[in-house]
């Protein structure tokens, strides 16, 4: 058949065939051609870990197949540059027309919207669809037309939407293909020869694909799920759905998850099975807190890179790479931490409570900057996701408005008996504990030394004796925060008197850079990231932030100099040395154990990232009629406001359930960051 007049649809993290909207709108308007283009360096510092590589090449070759049986091959490009490669293939094929689905991550927000101009520029028409979300970002605004600033109120207006998300679409039956012929594909190399030994082991445990991830989903629907409630927090079983690499592929439609999730729960209501939906609601819970980390994503395109509140601006990060490296191999001397950190290196994976309690570990023991912990995240995660991690990172940094208080800290030890009260999570990724009882395994620092010898564990010699006390860290936690409140006093102090303007920018003081080292293996050096193209502000069918005024204040940043020198040099001391048998035996005693397990009152956060969020949410209730979507247009976009007036709820279980250390102590530093003041960062 003739290109000419063909359509060009554009597949990213959209793998599949069923409830693809550019695919479907594609095949309605005539011949298709079907490309990807990999183009990693325009990730920057954000290109894709080992294991993320090694899933997409699964699920693009499962996609082609997929194509080919309908009638079209996938064609394939290596490109730096995205936009290019579009122009080359339609100048190559004839194409007339461009769809593609939307993303949300500030580069695919820039790049798109760049796409959109020169390519209508050259007489190309392109619309765009939703395709990864139940509601755009742009449709979910309070009764005064803002964005939520919290999770419940974002999630409660989600489901009290006036029209319900778009039923998941069918697969084409056949899709007539353009010429490509004179549009070859490139050959993607996602691996090298060191990694496919290690790569070859994910296979035994994954199956990456648009039609394996059905199956996975109807495997969960019909299974875990009715007991999800009562088992979701167990790390040593199969409980969770794990279908988040699916999810963030695209190889799974959000909306089919929530479609067949919903008719469960219709289904267990008829029958008068509570339990069965309370797991549903839990579980649509995690899904609300994937659409939350778009829609922060989408109104605050740096949160990956600066915190949403300004409290963290003065605190003293601990910029150890000796505590770093013993993290993520594995040997800070507490046993669930090092059981997940090392089971995170050997499978890409990591259970959701499991997540929490490393990056609490990371964050408020270690006291290492949270954006170190989310790039090694990126780096080795199955899933690894922008927006959630940076979701998940910031709530557990307490620099979200209804994040957790930064002056809690998880103690790993009680954690442990709670989702690994047995011992088999530890003794599996641990087998220098295995043979240790139970009663010890999450604490062997206070097992008797017959114990011990029995087992043979020599502690500080084959497992390592914990790197930092927990009543130290807290100790040390609180002291960092009185340094942090002391010096934002003086930059407000100075600001009123007119003696440094300008220094009411709530971001971090300067951006610390990322260790060299950051793996257990050598890796490939990082393109340095480059500033994403600005163009003219113009809108179509997706709404996209103008980030050109997201710039560097030079002002700002001149006159703030003095204040960022002092603030370094005042950064709390942190001994190198700390991992003698006698501190560590004073950190945590049994009688503390006891002691909780009595009350029973050990409060738990998890998620898929956040996944146990909040029971109770409140929202103010809107009226809004449904815009046209699916290549209609749309109001353009404004910042929103940087004030913030959500109440919390008084509730511990979660994101968004109560008021932060904070709020309750210092009111003036919980503000809500305007993106607008965001600078870029390389």
């Amino acid at each position: 058949m003739s290109g000419g007049g063909c359509s060009i649809v554009w597949f990213r993290r959209d793998l599949r065939v069923e409830d693809n909207p550019a695919l479907a709108a594609g095949v309605r308007a005539g011949a298709v051609i079907a490309v990807f283009i990999w183009a990693p360096e325009e990730e920057g510092q954000y290109y894709p870990g080992r294991v993320s590589r090694w899933w997409l090449k699964q699920s693009l070759a499962h996609l082609d197949s997929s194509l080919r049986s309908l009638g079209t091959p996938l064609i394939t490009k290596r490109s730096t540059n995205s936009v290019s490669s579009l122009l080359e293939v339609i100048k190559s094929t004839g194409a007339t027309q461009l769809f593609f689905n939307h993303l949300y991550d500030p580069l695919s927000l820039v790049r798109d919207h760049r796409t959109k101009e020169v390519l209508t520029a050259q007489g190309i028409t392109v619309r765009s669809f939703n395709s990864d979300l139940l509601y755009e970002p742009w449709d979910v605004n309070d009764a005064h037309g803002q964005p939520f600033t919290t999770f419940s109120a974002f999630w409660e207006r989600c489901l009290s939407m006036p029209y319900d998300p778009q039923a998941p679409l069918l697969p084409p039956k056949r899709i007539i293909p353009g010429d490509a012929s004179r549009c070859p594909c490139d050959t993607l190399v996602f691996e090298d020869e060191l990694e496919k030994a290690s790569n070859a082991l994910l296979s035994r445990a994954w199956s990456p694909g648009w039609s394996n991830a059905d199956k996975a989903l109807a495997a969960f629907v019909n299974g875990p799920l009715i007991e999800y409630s009562k088992n979701r927090r167990k790390a040593d079983s199969a409980t969770t759905s794990f279908l988040s690499p699916h999810l963030h592929f695209g190889e799974v439609s959000v909306k089919k998850v929530f479609h067949l999730v919903r008719i469960k729960q219709v289904f267990w209501a008829n029958e008068g099975n509570k339990a069965g939906e309370e797991s549903v609601n839990l579980f649509l819970k995690s899904i609300g807190l994937r659409e939350y980390s778009r829609y922060i994503s989408f109104n605050h395109p740096y949160s990956h890179e600066r915190p949403l509140l300004g409290h963290l601006k003065f605190f003293p990060w601990v910029v150890n790479e000796g505590y770093f490296k013993a993290w993520r191999q594995g040997r800070t001397g507490y046993p669930l931490v090092d059981a997940g950190m090392r089971e995170l290196w050997a499978t890409g994976w990591l259970h959701d409570r499991i997540r929490v309690v490393v990056s609490s570990f990371f964050v408020k023991v270690l006291q290492l900057p949270w954006r170190w912990g989310m790039k090694y995240f990126w780096d080795t995660l199955l899933d690894a996701d922008l927006e959630s991690d940076a979701l998940g990172w910031q709530y557990i940094s307490g620099t979200l408005p209804d994040g957790r208080e930064f002056d809690r800290i998880d103690n790993p030890q009680f954690e442990g008996y709670k989702c690994d009260p047995n011992g088999e999570y530890v003794r599996r990724w641990l087998p220098e504990l295995a043979r240790l009882p139970t009663e010890w395994i999450h604490h062997p620092w206070n097992a008797p030394e017959y114990v011990l010898q029995a087992a043979g564990i020599e502690l500080g010699s084959n497992y390592p004796l914990p790197i930092v006390g927990i009543d130290a860290a807290k100790v040390r936690l609180q002291e960092a925060l009185i340094q942090t409140w002391q010096q934002e006093a003086a930059s407000r102090a100075a600001i009123e008197n007119g003696t440094e303007e300008g220094l009411g920018d709530s971001s971090e003081s300067a951006p610390i850079a990322f260790p060299q080292d950051t793996l257990m293996e050598e890796r490939p050096a990082e393109p340095v990231r480059n500033n994403p193209p600005h163009g003219t502000r113009r809108y179509e069918d997706q709404m996209v932030p103008s980030m050109t005024s997201s710039h560097v204040r030079v002002e700002e940043e001149e006159t703030s100099s003095d204040l960022r020198n002092s603030a370094a040099d005042n950064r709390a001391e942190v001994p190198t040395n700390v991992t003698t048998q006698q501190n560590a035996r004073e950190t945590v005693n049994q009688g503390e154990l006891l002691n909780v397990n009595r009350n029973t009152r050990v409060q738990n956060n998890a998620t898929m990232w956040l996944r146990n969020a909040a029971e109770d949410s409140t929202a103010e209730s809107s009226i809004s009629t449904r815009r046209e979507r699916d290549g209609g247009v749309v109001p353009v976009w404004s910042p929103p406001a940087s004030n913030f007036s959500e109440q919390y709820a008084d509730d511990e279980n979660g994101i968004g359930a109560s008021s932060s250390y904070l709020q309750r102590q210092h009111p003036q530093s919980h503000q809500l960051m305007n993106w607008t003041r965001l600078p870029q960062t390389g």
